[in-house]
């Protein structure tokens, strides 16, 4: 296996060693990082306990993950009402880097938001002042739970970069027949859909399985994995004593039943000299993933790179699949998830 600091159309290819330098193109129009940083957790008072002492070591976060190479953060208009947008406009202000960052957010479509394209553009608008940007890189729909048809979406979605709003557009939780009509759509307006985004992880391999990441990257369009860490499960921090904290609904799979493949992992990593979560996100790499690492300090977002650098061998990896698990999902979960 080769390591690389080349450029790769929508996924890291099997034979090469991904590094911080690194970088995956999308639509033929942007560059970003092997690993993006998930901001879902930043300014979110209600699931992740936010503070003034969580936004100092978020920045922390912020600046450990650029100096690491990660130059690339998802955030949405609903993550923390917008505290987390907001967060990344502080962050980046006077960075020394800042011209470098590749910023992603999302669009909810709330069934009351009826009126396109202005619904979307509205909304678009409004991050862009959260963020303190003109334009971003990557602008997604949040979920499918839209009342209107998704060519209407598709068409507002391309009145956005011909306003020049966005560079690229992306859909999230999509299911593959959903992503393809999207796909479809947007090629009438010359427009490539750039993502898919979507849960995925060793706890949740659905997207493989189902064929969607396949569907994808036939049609050129990268898939970004969230939750890769299962919300702090597949991190090593938790255990069956000392379970993660209530309301973390993705991958809720009980903690006693991941304790062999948690121990597997830990293996790995001692073998790597890595740590476990650095295992779980090298893990979704080789899938032909990018993984969307949260990070609430420097420690985590240090770990976070250490998936990079190396790879997993194909034995590793039918070893971490030979143990099936069957998250269970609450019904806004089915409502939301089609991916």
């Amino acid at each position: 296996m080769a390591s690389s600091s080349s450029t790769y159309n929508v996924y890291i290819p099997d034979d090469i060693i991904p590094t911080a330098e690194t970088k995956i193109k999308l639509a033929d129009r942007i560059l970003i990082s092997p690993l993006v940083l998930g901001t879902a957790a930043w300014g979110d008072k209600k699931v992740w306990t936010w503070s003034e002492e969580c936004d100092a070591k978020a920045k922390e976060a912020f600046d450990m993950s650029i100096s690491k190479g990660i130059n690339t953060f998802d955030t949405a208009e609903v993550y923390g009402n917008g505290e987390s947008e907001r967060s990344i406009a502080r962050y980046k202000t006077n960075h020394p880097n800042a011209g470098d960052i590749v910023l992603a957010t999302k669009f909810l479509p709330y069934p009351y938001r009826f009126s396109y394209p202005s619904s979307l553009i509205n909304a678009l608008r409004a991050s862009l002042d959260r963020l303190q940007v003109d334009c971003v890189d990557l602008y997604q729909i949040h979920g499918p739970i839209h009342f209107r048809s998704i060519e209407v979406l598709a068409d507002a979605l391309a009145e956005a970069v011909k306003l020049g709003l966005t560079k690229t557009v992306g859909v999230s939780n999509y299911s593959t027949d959903e992503m393809i009509k999207m796909y479809d759509c947007l090629q009438k307006h010359g427009i490539q859909l750039a993502s898919n985004q979507v849960e995925f992880s060793l706890l949740r391999r659905l997207p493989e399985t189902s064929g969607l990441i396949a569907e994808c990257h036939k049609r050129g369009i990268a898939v970004l994995g969230y939750s890769p860490l299962a919300m702090g499960r597949l991190t090593g921090k938790y255990s069956a004593a000392n379970p993660p904290p209530s309301g973390r609904p993705f991958s809720n799979i009980n903690m006693d039943e991941l304790e062999p493949i948690l121990e597997t992992m830990r293996r790995i990593a001692n073998k790597y000299n890595v740590s476990v979560s650095s295992v779980a996100l090298n893990y979704v790499i080789c899938k032909g993933v990018i993984p969307l690492g949260g990070a609430r300090d420097a420690k985590q977002a240090e770990q976070n790179t250490g998936a990079l650098g190396w790879r997993l061998t194909n034995e590793e990896i039918a070893e971490l699949e030979s143990y099936r698990f069957n998250p269970a999902n609450a019904f806004w979960q089915r409502f939301w998830q089609h991916g």
